[in-house]
């Protein structure tokens, strides 16, 4: 990495693989997971882009961290997801492929220009700030405010079906829970088999509902372990136990959609990378959001296009092999985000770094220490992080 402020571009400065095309936005993403499930569910206005069988009750389990490559790869540690992956869909999580903005476009069942919550951390454009979308959320900045979109949840409740959320007590009246998953009443189960046995009772109670049931174990091993592991593929096989466990006390007519938020890839702790070390990458950048695999840069208002292109330029003699290195614009443009609000432009950086390779980028001015410890890492276009099963189960 050179130290001067003067980088030519190389011509071949281009990752081996292609620039992948947009998620396929209104046909195979988590945006159209739960608009189908209400119309089979028979609730009006919706439609059943996923061809879902008319039933009388849905439950959508969301196991966090489940990616359609890292599924197809442990398949048999997984013997009941395996009996229903070949008939399964592979669909999109949207862009970038994390939890905030994937779990906002299943709930809202909008594109992640439309709800807004368009990555881990975000700009907060009117009081110049970065906002973590899973936690450290500002006293000041209403979830509710920040994001306007109805829930699929709501529209169904307001239908007269009983809508039920089970999942981690801590999630209970979270941000992300009051911006984009607000509508079910929540039942809280800390344990997986707990949370299963939480579901059964929802459905015992109520002859039709649509339930949401959250599993985070796998994601939480995956960060720290790396999908590559006998610990991932230990907690792969509990979720697939408990899941049929789940499924075969559910009522007849029940149909059963399990899918993930993202997938996850292993960087090796020498692809860790620390940018904030080098200043050429970082010139006149005021605000750094978005995830080590997809770096946001925003610049401070008085860095001209001179300067913006110096950076860009640095990015690409240092990494552009790696990453694919975007403006805000340039990825707009192709379609990311899908139809993008003025209002949450604002929110994406100037610059976006995103990885290719088994690569992180981290600011380390603004991260904790901890952070670099990530093994499995998620948030890029690769396909390993973007593409995701949803698995259909109808109990007889």
């Amino acid at each position: 990495m050179s130290d001067s402020n003067e980088l030519a571009v190389p011509e071949l400065a281009m990752p081996a693989t292609k620039i992948p095309e947009a998620p396929k936005y209104g046909q195979a993403t988590l945006s159209e997971i739960l608009p189908s499930a209400a119309a089979a569910l028979g609730v009006p206005g919706f439609a059943n882009v996923l061809g879902l069988k008319k039933t009388k009750r849905v439950v959508v389990i969301m196991v966090d961290g489940l990616g359609w490559n890292q599924l197809k790869s442990h398949t048999g540690h997984a013997p009941f997801l395996r009996s229903l992956f070949a008939s399964g869909q592979k669909l999109g999580t949207g862009f970038p492929s994390t939890t905030a903005t994937s779990l906002s476009s299943l709930a809202t069942g909008v594109t992640p220009g439309e709800h807004g919550m368009l990555g881990y951390d975000v700009v907060d454009p009117d009081k110049r700030r970065v906002v973590n979308q899973l936690g450290g959320w500002p006293a000041d900045l209403n979830p509710e405010v920040w994001q306007t979109q109805p829930t699929v949840f709501q529209k169904v409740a307001d239908h007269g079906l009983h809508v039920a959320t089970v999942s981690i007590p801590m999630f209970a009246k979270s941000a992300l829970t009051r911006a984009s998953l607000r509508g079910p009443v929540f039942v809280a189960a800390n344990q997986p088999m707990a949370r299963a046995k939480a579901t059964h009772t929802v459905f015992e109670k109520h002859r039709s509902a649509l339930v949401y049931t959250y599993f985070n174990e796998l994601d939480k091993t995956g960060h720290k372990f790396g999908v590559d592991s006998s610990q991932w593929r230990d907690t792969l096989e509990e979720l697939d136990y408990v899941i049929k466990s789940l499924v075969s006390r559910l009522p007849e007519e029940t149909t059963v959609l399990i899918t993930g938020d993202h997938g996850m890839v292993d960087v090796p702790e020498s692809q860790r990378i620390d940018y904030s070390k080098y200043p050429e990458l970082i010139e006149s950048v005021e605000l750094t959001s978005g995830e080590p695999r997809g770096v946001q840069l925003t610049f401070a208002p008085e860095a001209d296009e001179a300067c913006r292109d110096r950076v860009k330029a640095a990015w690409h003699e240092a990494f552009g092999t790696k990453a694919w290195i975007l403006t805000r614009q340039e990825a707009v443009e192709r379609g990311y985000f899908g139809p993008i609000t003025a209002e949450h432009l604002a929110r994406l950086g100037d610059l976006m770094i995103l990885a290719a390779e088994s690569i992180a980028f981290y600011d380390g001015r603004r991260v904790a220490p901890m952070a670099f410890d990530m093994v499995g890492q998620h948030g890029s276009l690769t396909a390993g992080e973007r593409f995701v099963p949803l698995l259909v189960h109808r109990t007889a």
